[in-house]
């Protein structure tokens, strides 16, 4: 058998490996390894049409399966989405592909992987493998140059026993979920226990000494109204937040006039404006102002953006809105087309630049005294972040302390609707 049969015996190997991920797409690590196990599994078979076992290959049997690996097997291993090393039997790195390298470093094959990854059970799992060719999973962490999570998987073949396969996949995404989760969860439990714990009280103390008082009464109803509102604001808040996040993936498809819609959410707000003294300027720069969306969520996201724009702005003083096309090359990059930006600015204290990259985050808040005084719940802007999400959008924050604060929402604009003609023949 020569080098020609060797390299088509290799893209059988790949195409396994291919089907492997495929195959194990719920369990990515174990797809990949199947993939390359097979790959290794071929080359053995290859050596065995010979006559021969991969352990009593000659060297110049090895010579010719090492000069035909890397023809096709080499560059299946290399592009793999998830870091891949292959260890030999003395601990010495014989492969490590792009993934592998920008986690460790470059130039890291002949030296022996306890110096290039030194997890102790991670070096305990490829040892034990090598030794009894039993697989192994992991999770570790590795905590520079960032804390990142992963999953090992160690695994070797039988019939080549001389390269362990070492597979890194990444567990860092599903770790800040989960512990986004469990936050979230904290949050939401303290925010709503904190109105109830004041309501209890208030109640308890009508009930005993102050049941006869009508000023203490007036008072205390006063504030057990004010914290209910809260508790319902903040449970109508989780609600929608979660409605949004559970059709994040699916895009809209309806037409919606923009300008209508910030004209809409800005006269809905008209009385809380009123209430401090603010005006509030829509103005348009579009002759045409339709983007891809649905109605009720941009509603939402303008609302809730004009709202903070009121609460945190000048008494007395300015929300300006405008609406115009994308000139920033922004909507070119994402391929998604033409673009319109509708900006809300406002003319209040500012905000500090360290606060701007956690604005989004879910019951996140710059003053939080303030933010309960003026009935938020901290989930305004991170309801805003998932509707900009669903509709393709960008969302931009500029702030400078004492000149106010702007947001831009970037929206796709919708396509041009084709004008068709039909003709239409009448039969007599």
């Amino acid at each position: 058998m020569g080098p020609s049969a060797l390299r088509r015996g290799l893209l059988f190997a790949a195409a396994g490996l291919v089907a492997g991920g495929a195959i194990a797409r719920g369990l990515p690590g174990i797809g990949w390894i199947a993939g390359a196990v097979l790959a290794l599994a071929v080359v053995a078979f290859l050596l065995r049409e010979r006559g021969m076992s991969p352990r009593d290959a000659s060297s110049d049997d090895q010579n010719e399966v090492a000069r035909a690996l890397p023809l096709v097997a080499r560059e299946v291993f290399e592009n793999l989405p998830d870091p891949l090393l292959l260890v030999e039997l003395s601990g010495r790195i014989a492969f490590a592909n792009r993934a592998m390298r920008a986690l460790v470093g470059v130039g890291v094959e002949k030296k022996q992987v306890s110096a290039v990854l030194r997890t102790p059970a991670v070096l305990q799992a490829v040892e034990r493998t090598a030794a009894t060719g039993e697989p192994a999973s992991i999770e570790f962490m590795l905590h520079v140059p960032v804390e990142r999570y992963y999953q090992a998987y160690v695994t070797r073949t039988r019939d080549m026993p001389q390269l362990t396969a070492l597979l890194l996949h990444d567990l860092t995404a599903v770790k800040r979920a989960e512990e986004a989760r469990a936050d979230f969860i904290a949050n939401a439990s303290h925010e709503l226990r904190t109105p109830l714990a004041a309501v209890s009280g208030f109640i308890d103390t009508l009930r005993g000494h102050a049941k006869d008082d009508e000023a203490a009464r007036e008072k205390f109803l006063g504030i057990m109204s004010v914290e209910a509102s809260r508790m319902r604001r903040l449970i109508d808040d989780l609600l929608s937040l979660t409605r949004i996040e559970q059709n994040e993936h699916v895009p809209p498809s309806g037409r919606v006039d923009v300008a209508g819609v910030v004209r809409d959410a800005a006269a809905a707000l008209g009385p809380l404006a009123e209430a401090d003294k603010i005006s509030i300027a829509v103005e348009s720069a579009v002759p045409e102002s339709l983007v891809t969306g649905q109605r009720d969520e941009l509603i939402q996201l303008f609302q809730n953006l004009m709202q903070n724009a009121i609460k945190y702005g000048k008494p007395g003083g300015h929300v300006w809105v405008g609406i115009s096309s994308d000139d920033s090359g922004h909507a070119g990059r994402r391929g998604i087309g033409a673009m319109i930006a509708i900006t809300v600015r406002d003319d209040g204290e500012g905000i500090p630049r360290e606060a701007i990259p956690r604005l989004t985050e879910r019951f996140y808040r710059v003053d939080v005294k303030r933010s309960r005084e003026r009935g938020g719940t901290g989930l305004g802007l991170a309801i805003v972040k998932h509707i900009v999400n669903r509709h393709q959008g960008r969302l931009q924050v500029e702030s400078q302390a004492g000149e106010g604060s702007q947001f831009t929402v970037f929206l796709p604009a919708a396509p041009a609707r084709v004008q068709t003609s039909i003709a239409v023949t009448e039969l007599l």
